[in-house]
């Protein structure tokens, strides 16, 4: 697959600007308990700031590559690399155009709009 499907991509469920890198598109859905998955779609390479959250973060690139960085190391990720980012690890990302990712929070990162 080259894409999410279109049934995952509603435009309810589209994260908003301020909660995610410029020229990337994403989506969220929401769990019982608090916790979210979003996947996104990075149509330029760019760049996501440093940030820390409360909660642990899991994500697999789908397609492409992400680069995390964390204690000005850098590890690159390709398709069906997994991690699992630890509560309060300050970290960054690299993207390169055309990745693909999924994200599960512990807890809510990501707004609609």
């Amino acid at each position: 697959m080259e894409d999410f499907p279109a049934f995952m991509k509603t435009p309810e469920n589209s994260i908003a600007s301020k909660s995610q890198s410029r020229d990337v598109k994403g989506w969220v859905y929401d769990g019982v308990d608090g916790k979210q998955m979003a996947y996104w779609v990075c149509e330029t390479n760019g760049v996501s700031n440093g940030h820390v959250h409360d909660f642990d973060e899991y994500f697999v690139v789908l397609q492409g590559r992400f680069t995390l960085i964390i204690n000005d190391q850098k590890l690159d990720f390709h398709r069906g690399d997994e991690y699992v980012i630890p509560r309060n690890v300050p970290h960054a990302g690299e993207f390169v155009a055309g990745t693909r990712t999924i994200h599960c929070f512990g807890g809510k990162r990501a707004e609609r709009g």
